[in-house]
């Protein structure tokens, strides 16, 4: 009888260890989504599994090295359900895999990217169709199985599913294409058939990265730079920039032509400190929300890398404007140069879904001297060639704008604008004395001023400390 059990209990065993290994053998043969592979997640999974497929006895190592993968694995996906501002469909295990596939970068989803489906060859769709089958099976699995094969292989201890989390509600913010996407192949038995609107996504929302996230820094790096995503942009909205109403439809008039595909200009931002100039550009991220915008944030420190930056977007879908914040240069920097040649006058053009917006606080973005006027050191031949070469870059910029500093009711506005949408309520006398005698730190009028105030109000009054 013992021996009949004890059959049994084997059989049970060879038959998880081969679901398991069979599970591994369909998602190695992954061709399109291969990438998928590549992400940490994922890849502890597959080691995880291998480890344990791969023998039975009582190992140390082998123990050690599911252990590890196993932990790497679980903690990755409890930092997203924990920490992650999305809300999750299905497992997180489930919700993670999704992400990845929509994200994924590979010769699917950038064809899909820049053409239509019945564009898309054969060959491809049928692989993609196997590729999202092999998926499928990689979706479905369950914590059950994996805590099953702990328990089957003699590794008496308690090992944590991943899947008893809270599911979060579904922010109003999320509903986009990217969520209905992962609705629909979350609820969707066979994914096959799924091709078509897979490829419609990518159309819709892009490929790879320009999928997951809106804005970037770009890295520079030796061996050539690259794009970093921004989870968070900064929120600032066009109608929070309170006095600038022609600086503002200027910008979004400029930026609409752009995205509609109609010829557009280069703009440089230029004034008084802390009048808006940068706030204005990063606002228009949240303007042209729905639409193909894109930001790219790059320091003045690392122009020479703009070619580089060009041939990255050059190919992608999506509408870019560069933003450079800050923007200036010391006599005998040379930065400059390549600024003038992207902007206007290389030989190879600049990409048409390519943009520079710029801010600066000097009109003129190149230090000149009276010397350069004239020719007080005597070792210049051509002075004003050198003048010229100066002053040309601002003109590369086709819309100049220029923000200038605030009078004292422009001022006292924006704070009442600001005070208004915080809902800080104070006597009217009261707020802009306070107001007015916050400038004096500053000696400045201008948005910046009044929003640090309005941040010191609103603690003040949170806090129940607001002084007579």
């Amino acid at each position: 009888m013992k021996k009949k059990v004890k059959l049994t209990l084997d059989s049970e065993v060879d038959e998880v260890i081969d679901s398991i290994r069979k599970l591994l053998i369909r998602v190695n043969q992954l061709v399109i989504f291969r990438g998928v592979l590549q992400d940490p997640v994922v890849v502890s999974l597959i080691d995880c599994l291998g480890g344990m497929v791969t023998n039975r006895l009582h190992s140390t190592k082998i123990f050690s090295r599911v252990a590890r993968n196993y932990a790497s694995f679980f903690t990755g996906l409890v930092s997203e359900v924990e920490f992650g501002q999305e809300s999750y469909m299905g497992t997180p295990w489930q919700n993670h895999l999704l992400n990845v596939i929509l994200h994924d970068e590979n010769l699917f989803s950038r064809k899909a990217e820049r053409n239509r489906m019945n564009e898309l060859g054969k060959s491809l769709v049928l692989q993609v169709e196997e590729d999202l089958a092999r998926l499928q099976e990689l979706f479905f699995l369950k914590s059950e199985q994996v805590t099953t094969m702990f328990q089957v292989l003699g590794w008496e201890i308690a090992w944590p599913g991943w899947d008893r989390f809270q599911e979060k509600e579904v922010a109003s913010s999320e509903a986009s294409g990217h969520l209905s996407m992962k609705q629909l192949l979350a609820q969707t038995a066979e994914w096959r058939p799924l091709v078509p609107e897979l490829a419609a996504f990518y159309t819709q929302q892009g490929a790879g990265i320009f999928a997951k996230f809106r804005a970037f820094y770009w890295k520079p790096r030796l061996g050539g730079g690259f794009l970093q995503g921004i989870s968070i942009p900064d929120p600032i909205l066009m109608d929070d920039l309170v006095g600038l109403e022609d600086q503002k439809e200027w910008m979004i008039r400029n930026t609409s032509y752009f995205l509609a595909g109609y010829p557009a200009n280069n703009i440089l931002v230029c004034g008084d400190r802390g009048t808006g100039k940068s706030s204005s550009i990063k606002a228009l991220l949240n303007h042209f929300t729905h639409q193909f915008l894109r930001m790219v944030e790059i320091s003045r420190d690392d122009l020479n890398d703009l070619p580089e930056v060009m041939k990255v977007l050059r190919e992608r879908k999506q509408f870019f404007i560069i933003f450079i914040d800050d923007l200036s240069f010391e006599e005998g920097e040379t930065k400059y140069k390549t600024l003038k040649t992207v902007l206007e006058g290389g030989l190879e053009s600049r990409p048409p879904n390519v943009l520079v917006y710029a801010t600066s606080n000097r009109r003129h973005l190149i230090r000149e001297f009276f010397s350069d006027r004239n020719d007080l050191r005597g070792d210049e031949i051509r002075v004003r060639d050198t003048l010229q070469e100066k002053v040309s870059l601002a003109d590369r910029f086709g819309i100049q704008l220029v923000f200038v500093a605030l009078d004292q009711r422009q001022y006292l506005n924006i704070v009442h604008s600001m005070c208004e949408k915080r809902g800080l309520k104070l006597p009217q006398q009261d707020l802009e004395r306070r107001a007015l005698e916050w400038t004096q730190f500053y000696n400045v009028r201008s948005g910046r001023t009044a929003r640090q105030f309005t941040d010191y109000l609103s603690a003040e009054l949170l806090t129940g400390s607001l002084e007579e």
